[in-house]
């Protein structure tokens, strides 16, 4: 595995990434040719382009395949079926829909390389702050909170996705790649946790943002992360730990509820009032196909949002929407149980009713004439040049206010907390959503709250990881192959364990 992770990504972090001048936040890197370690971290804009490098894997799609984490996940769940053109389009894809994985078919390679890359990077760059002597301590203290935050979110996604993973917390020398070991999720959360709380901590890290760093990483970000790592250790004893956590970020006053459901998703609301944190697309930085099928680093040549563009519907023709590639069609359970919802128009495209108006669309593999609309190819936002399937600008909401405030019920329920509190924030949330209150106590309530998470969040890529954190995995996937024990997690990557020797296959793999 390390050396695998030492090539891929000590090459791709010698690449110099700078800004663009676009408009639309901070984080737009183009290459500039390549320059060595030993000649870069000069100057405090230097240490800015690592910091933006260090980000950049948050948007990457095209690692060792198709692997968008938002796709993929959706698919993994009872959300939405894999899709595609036909059961061989994306293997990969299938093969974690109907839990068919195995160490050499599935998405783990990609998503293991990249949320490394990412660790690599914040290490790299932590360990050169800590030893330069003629950078800003205010631009030092804030770059230190921000590289911590996002090395705790890309271990955040590696222990949810793979369970034992090692903890890597400085650059390794050539003799360390083959011996680092895989250690419990525990020393994991607690790494995770250290670093939310030292990012918390800084008070040069921001409570809100001008326009033009719109993207980079807030005390809300941090906390709300922080409190969604200790909800998914399970720990009842810490549940109203979470909750109180969750609580400052709601009762901040930097946050509120979109009045209207149906304009949190459009591109014109990006980093509205119920955004806390987006990972950020652009469609200013033309690219080709070798975003996914060069190898090695050269192959994030973009900044699209490539979800965009598996979601939409195959050979299309009508209004609204542009055509796509027909994956992650809609379940039919998810629309059967969201039909009298009125968050349904803004989650869910009825295809029959298009056909019906006059609209086509050729059926793909699983195919059940519902698509998702969230992050639906709009045909008036398609990029202008380029390879537009591949330049979708549409950024990923990954943790908003409504979100935030259904983990904080769930956590005062869970945690033997005010339930009247609780359900003020599901009311609050179904309110602005045109429908009527609920009510209840104890099990009831939380069932509640989890039914209101799978329609307020659905195909945000939230289900598969509430399914298997609030242990229901299994009664609900049981029908596609999940079994308990085996698919609450995914295979470490068969490449990775071969080249490392140290590395152990997860259970039932």
């Amino acid at each position: 595995m390390k050396r695998t992770l030492n090539k891929y990504l000590i090459f791709s972090f010698l690449l110099v990434f700078g800004m663009s001048s676009c408009e639309k936040n901070f984080l737009q890197v183009t290459g500039s040719g390549t320059t060595l370690e030993t000649d870069f971290y000069k100057t405090q804009e230097e240490f800015f382009q690592a910091l933006v490098a260090t980000y950049d894997p948050l948007q990457w799609g095209g690692t060792d395949g198709w692997t968008m984490l938002l796709g993929l996940a959706n698919a993994a769940s009872d959300d939405t079926h894999a899709g595609g053109s036909d059961a061989s389009d994306q293997p990969s894809w299938v093969a974690w829909d109907m839990f068919t994985l195995n160490p050499d078919l599935g998405p783990q390679s990609g998503l293991w390389k990249k949320n490394y890359a990412g660790i690599y990077r914040a290490n790299l760059l932590l360990e050169k702050l800590a030893e330069q002597d003629f950078l800003e301590s205010d631009f030092v203290n804030r770059t230190m909170a921000e590289a911590k935050f996002l090395r705790a979110y890309y271990y955040f996604d590696l222990v949810r996705l793979f369970g034992n993973v090692p903890l890597i917390t400085s650059t390794l020398g050539a003799d360390e790649f083959s011996t680092q070991m895989q250690v419990p999720p525990s020393e994991i959360y607690a790494q995770v946790e250290s670093d939310l709380r030292d990012a918390i901590n800084t008070i040069e890290l921001p409570t809100t943002l001008p326009p033009d760093e719109f993207g980079r990483v807030t005390q809300g970000a941090a906390k709300s992360l922080l409190g969604k790592a200790i909800l998914y250790q399970n720990n009842e004893g810490r549940m109203l730990e979470a909750a109180a956590i969750f609580e400052e970020v709601i009762n901040s006053g930097v946050y509120f509820l979109e009045p209207n459901f149906g304009d949190i998703f459009k591109t014109s609301n990006e980093f509205g009032p119920e955004s806390i944190w987006e990972i950020q697309y652009s469609d200013n930085r033309p690219g080709d196909w070798g975003c996914c099928f060069a190898s090695g680093p050269t192959n994030q040549q973009t900044e699209g949002n490539y979800n965009i563009q598996f979601f939409g519907m195959r050979d299309y023709v009508g209004p609204t929407y542009a055509t796509g590639w027909s994956f992650c069609p809609v379940s039919e359970n998810l629309a059967t149980a969201m039909q009298s919802d009125p968050r349904f128009q803004h989650t869910i495209i009825d295809g029959n009713a298009l056909q019906q108006q006059g609209a086509s669309y050729s059926p793909g593999y699983q195919n059940t004439d519902y698509f998702i609309r969230k992050y639906a190819p709009i045909a008036d936002e398609a990029a202008t040049d380029g390879v537009l399937e591949l330049a979708w600008k549409n950024n990923i909401r990954d943790i908003r206010l409504a979100d935030v405030m259904l983990m904080a019920a769930e956590a005062l329920v869970r945690g033997g907390g005010d339930e009247g509190a609780a359900r003020g924030y599901v009311n609050a949330i179904r309110l602005r959503a045109g429908t009527i209150p609920i009510s209840g106590s104890g099990q009831d309530l939380l069932d509640r709250i989890y039914l209101e998470r799978r329609f307020e969040l659905a195909t945000e890529g939230h289900r598969f990881f509430d399914l298997v954190r609030t242990g229901r995995a299994a009664e609900v996937l049981g029908d596609r192959g999940y079994v308990e024990g085996v698919h609450n997690v995914l295979p470490i990557p068969q490449t990775e364990i071969d080249l490392s020797g140290s590395l152990l296959q997860n259970p039932g793999y």
